[in-house]
Order: C-alpha cells, then sequence, then structure tokens
C-alpha cells in the first residue's frame, strides 16, 4: 500500500458525546486518536482517494464508519452491527475500570496482572474489529487495535 494516501489523516467521535467522558475514557481517546494520526494504514477497499478523514459514531445497533475523501467528499459510509462486539467492549470496560482503580493503589504485581488482562481482551476486540472490516477497509494490527480503544470510548460515556 501507498502510505502517502492509504492512511487516516483526520479521526473524529460523534461530537455530542464529547461532554460525556470521564478524565480517563477522555484520556483514552485522546492516546488513541494521537497514535492513529501518528501511524496508521487505513484504505477503502475499492478506493484510491486517500488520504481519508473518518468520522466514527454509533447509530442504534450499528458502529459507523463515515469516512471522506482528501476533497472532503464522502467516500464511503460502513456501517457494522455491534452485536459480535458487545461482549468483549463490555469485558474491556470493565477490566479498564479495575486497571484505572488499581493504578491508584495496588501493587505494582497486581497492576501487571490486571494490563495483561485488559491487553489480552484489547487484542482480542481488535482482531474481531479487523475481521468485521475485511473486503471494506483494510488496516493493519495497531490501527485496529487503536480503532478498538475508540470503539470502547463510544461506549464508555460515564
Amino acid at each position: 500500500m501507498d502510505d502517502s494516501t492509504d492512511k487516516l489523516v483526520n479521526v473524529n467521535l460523534d461530537a455530542t458525546l464529547s461532554r460525556t467522558f470521564s478524565a480517563d475514557v477522555d484520556h483514552e481517546r485522546k492516546v488513541a486518536i494521537y497514535d492513529l494520526l501518528e501511524s496508521n494504514t487505513f484504505k477503502v477497499e475499492g478506493k484510491d482517494s486517500g488520504p481519508y478523514a473518518l468520522n466514527l459514531s454509533i447509530d442504534g445497533t450499528r458502529l459507523v464508519f463515515d469516512i471522506t475523501d482528501k476533497s472532503g467528499e464522502t467516500c464511503a459510509v460502513i456501517g457494522l452491527a455491534l452485536s459480535p462486539l458487545r461482549r468483549i467492549v463490555r469485558d474491556y470496560y470493565g477490566i479498564c475500570e479495575s486497571y484505572y482503580q488499581a493504578i491508584r493503589t495496588a501493587t505494582p504485581s497486581q497492576i501487571e496482572t490486571i494490563d495483561m488482562a485488559r491487553r489480552g481482551l484489547h487484542n482480542e476486540g481488535s482482531d474481531i474489529l479487523k475481521e468485521r472490516l475485511e473486503g471494506k477497509i483494510t488496516v493493519d494490527t495497531d490501527t485496529a487495535r487503536r480503532l478498538f480503544t475508540l470503539v470502547c470510548v463510544l461506549h464508555w460515556r460515564g
């Protein structure tokens, strides 16, 4: 892939949620977006119109990738059913809550144990997301991981 065009240059989450993030969730959002923009592989299948901007939202039971091309025109709108991700997002949210509490009070070995579990769930969720995007959007593993974080952020309104 041509890394000058097969990438995201802008990422936005549903603006109606911006005031509902906790400090921990907002930090996760900022880091994921920063890391995504620093390094990603993202190509809309059948299109050669990158680099791309992504607006990510949830519409009912669907995760919506609203993608615009370099000229600002809509390139693709892809909706994915959330049901294959629902359990992993819920489990990931729970382990993250434990992690946030642990980093304030637990021993380093306890934090490491929770973090290993958190990373395992994160890998599983990003693999599911990458599979669900197959044939629609090509992403590398790191991009899928960061996108999964953003999917979780859309669920973490508290």
